[in-house]
C-alpha cells in the first residue's frame, strides 16, 4: 500500500466517525488554547512593563526608604525615613544630578459637584513632568512659586475624570474640586500614559504642590520616594555614588553601617519585573501543558477502542496484502491528524481568547509566533507519543485471528 493511500484510508476512517473524532480532539483543543492564552497574557505583561519603563526614561533613578536598623540589626516592620530635607540636600549638594523630584502620596476621596472618586493624590515639585516624562493634554503645570506659596491648585490624570463618570477630562479644567474636603482649582490635565498594568495605572492620580500636600492635606514631611535624573546613561554610576555620599551624610551613617535607603535604576525595575512575569508565565503554561497531556491520554484511549472495534477490518486489509508497517502508519496518522487538527483549533481559540481578554478586561496580551509554533509542535508530539501504542497493537494483530473476530 502506498504512503498516500495509507493517509487517505486514515482520513476516511476519521470522516466516518466525525462526532467521535471531534470529541476526541476536545482535550487537545482545550490544552493548546490554554497554553496560547496564558503565554499571550505573560508576554503582553512583559511588553507593557518594558514600554512603561522606557516611557519613564532610561536615566531616571528612584530613591526609596530602606529598612530601619538598630544596634546593627534590621528592625521588623520599621522603615527608615526619607524627608524633604533629604531632597533639598540632594538638590543643593549632588553635582552629578540634572533634576531632583520628591513626592509623597495618599489615597483620598476627590469630589466635584455630586460626583466623586477615590484616587492617588501625589504631592510633588513643579518639575514632575520633566523628570517622569509626562506631557500635558490641556492647561498648565503648577509653578514653583505656587508650590512655595502652598497654593491649592491641581493637575489631574485622565482616568480620574473617567472614574467620576465624565466623558472628557477637559470638563474639569478650571473647575473647583475638593480633596479631603479642601477646595482645589484644576489648572491642567495630563496626557494619557496609556493602559494601566497590574503594577498601577499612571493616569489615575492627581498632582498637587508638595508644600500644599505637606502642610494642608497630608500633614507630614515623609516622602514616598525621590526621583532624580542622571546626566546620561554612562554617568548613572557616578550619580548613584553622589546620591549615596549626600544621603549617608544627611542620615549621619557611620562608616561600616549599611545604607538605610535604596537606589534603583530603571534597568533594575525592568529585570525584576521581567523575571517575575516570566516565572508567572512558566507556571501558568506548565498548568496548561498538563491539560495537553490529559488530552493525549484521551486520544490514546479512544484509539485503543478503535483498534478493538476495527479488528475485522484490520484482518481484511492484511489478507489483501497490507503490511504491519501500513497498519501501524494508518493508526499513527489518525492519532497525529487528530492532535494536529486539535492544535490548529486550539491556537485559533486561544488567540481569540487573548483578544477578548485584551478588549473586555483591558489586559495586555501578545500572541507570539514562537508560542504558536511551540504549541502546534507539542500537540503533534502528543499525537505521536500517545498514538504509537494503539498503532503497534493494531499492526501486531494476526490476520487469521482478526478475520475470526466478531
Amino acid at each position: 500500500m502506498l504512503f498516500g493511500e495509507t493517509i487517505a484510508v486514515a482520513l476516511s476512517a476519521l470522516r466516518a466517525n466525525k462526532l467521535r473524532s471531534v470529541l476526541t480532539m476536545l482535550g487537545i483543543v482545550i490544552g493548546v488554547a490554554a497554553v496560547i492564552a496564558m503565554i499571550a497574557l505573560g508576554t503582553g505583561a512583559q511588553a507593557a512593563v518594558k514600554d512603561r519603563i522606557a516611557a519613564l526614561g532610561t536615566t531616571l533613578l528612584t530613591i526609596n526608604p530602606g529598612q530601619q536598623r538598630g544596634f546593627g540589626v534590621a528592625i521588623a516592620d520599621a522603615q527608615a525615613k526619607l524627608i524633604m530635607d533629604d531632597a533639598k540636600a540632594l538638590d543643593e549638594r549632588a553635582s552629578a544630578l540634572l533634576a531632583v523630584q520628591p513626592e509623597m502620596n495618599r489615597s483620598l476621596q476627590v469630589q466635584w459637584g455630586n460626583k466623586n472618586a477615590n484616587t492617588s493624590v501625589v504631592g510633588t515639585s513643579a518639575n514632575y513632568l520633566e523628570v517622569r516624562k509626562y506631557a500635558l493634554h490641556s492647561g498648565r503645570m503648577f509653578t514653583s512659586a505656587e508650590d512655595e506659596a502652598r497654593q491649592r491648585v491641581a493637575v489631574i490624570g485622565p482616568t480620574v475624570a473617567t472614574n467620576m463618570g465624565l466623558d472628557t477630562p477637559d470638563a474639569l479644567l478650571g473647575e473647583s474640586i475638593r480633596i479631603r474636603g479642601i477646595q482645589f482649582t484644576v489648572v491642567g490635565i495630563l496626557e494619557s500614559k496609556g493602559q494601566g498594568t497590574p503594577f498601577g495605572n499612571p493616569d489615575d492620580q492627581i498632582l498637587i504642590p508638595i508644600n500644599t500636600a505637606r502642610f494642608r492635606v497630608i500633614g507630614s514631611d515623609r516622602l514616598r520616594s525621590i526621583s532624580v535624573l542622571a546626566e546620561s546613561e554612562d554617568k548613572i554610576p557616578e550619580a548613584m555614588a553622589d546620591i549615596q555620599r549626600v544621603l549617608r551624610r544627611e542620615h549621619r551613617l557611620r562608616q561600616g553601617r549599611p545604607d538605610d535607603f535604596q537606589i534603583r535604576s530603571q534597568a533594575d525595575f525592568l529585570n525584576t519585573l521581567g523575571e517575575t512575569t516570566q516565572v508567572f508565565t512558566f507556571l501558568l503554561s506548565g498548568i496548561a501543558a498538563v491539560s495537553l497531556l490529559v488530552g493525549g491520554i484521551g486520544i490514546m484511549n479512544i484509539m485503543l477502542v478503535s483498534v478493538t472495534e476495527r479488528t475485522r477490518e484490520i484482518g481484511v486489509r492484511k489478507a489483501l496484502g497490507a503490511t504491519r508497517r501500513n497498519i501501524l502508519l494508518q493508526f499513527l496518522i489518525e492519532a497525529v491528524v487528530l492532535c494536529c487538527m486539535g492544535g490548529v483549533v486550539g491556537i485559533l481559540l486561544g488567540a481569540s481568547g487573548a483578544t477578548v481578554m485584551s478588549r473586555t478586561a483591558g489586559w495586555n496580551t501578545e500572541v507570539s509566533p514562537a508560542a504558536v509554533g511551540l504549541a502546534f509542535a507539542f500537540s503533534a508530539l502528543v499525537g505521536v507519543l500517545f498514538g504509537v501504542w494503539p498503532a503497534r497493537r493494531a499492526a501486531a494483530l494476526d490476520p487469521i485471528i482478526a478475520l475470526r473476530y466478531e
